[in-house]
């Protein structure tokens, strides 16, 4: 299976967004196993992906003293790094994957690419965002998402 915007927005469209992050998460791009089968233990509603101003996401995992979710700095460059070199060459990442929790996006997986992204001089990111419960997904889609 190819993991892209195309194949993501293909999923969405067949209301198959979970399985598709399952796949994604425990494929070789991703190695995010542990996601995938915290994610496989609730119901969970999505939406996306959207586009989601790089501003408007947290960063969890990083270099930084203070990061959630800790990465060897050299480990972090050498990977972002590489990500931004592949998207100089065209390599279109695919969707962030953001839980929505207290009115904020939580990246859960995503993180090297967001920073890769941000590098680039990006100030977006396709992004699929995981809510606890429909009426969240609900109001998120009522209070921040754009009218046509």
């Amino acid at each position: 299976m190819r993991f892209d915007l195309a194949s993501a927005r293909a999923a969405a469209a067949e209301d198959r967004t979970a399985i598709w992050v399952g796949a994604f998460l425990a494929s070789r791009g991703s190695d995010n196993e542990v996601l995938a089968a915290a994610l496989a233990q609730d119901e969970h509603w999505w939406l996306g992906p959207l586009e989601v101003p790089l501003d408007d996401l947290v960063r969890l995992a990083g270099p930084e003293d203070d990061a959630l979710v800790p990465i060897d700095a050299q480990e972090w460059e050498g990977d972002v790094g590489d990500m931004a070199e592949s998207l100089e060459e065209g390599w279109e990442p695919p969707p962030l994957l953001a839980e929505y929790q207290d009115g904020r996006l939580l990246l859960q997986d995503g993180n090297h690419r967001y920073e890769a992204l941000q590098r680039e001089g990006a100030r977006a990111a396709w992004v699929l965002i995981f809510f606890d419960d429909p009426g969240a997904r609900d109001r998120f889609t009522r209070e921040a998402l754009p009218r046509d």
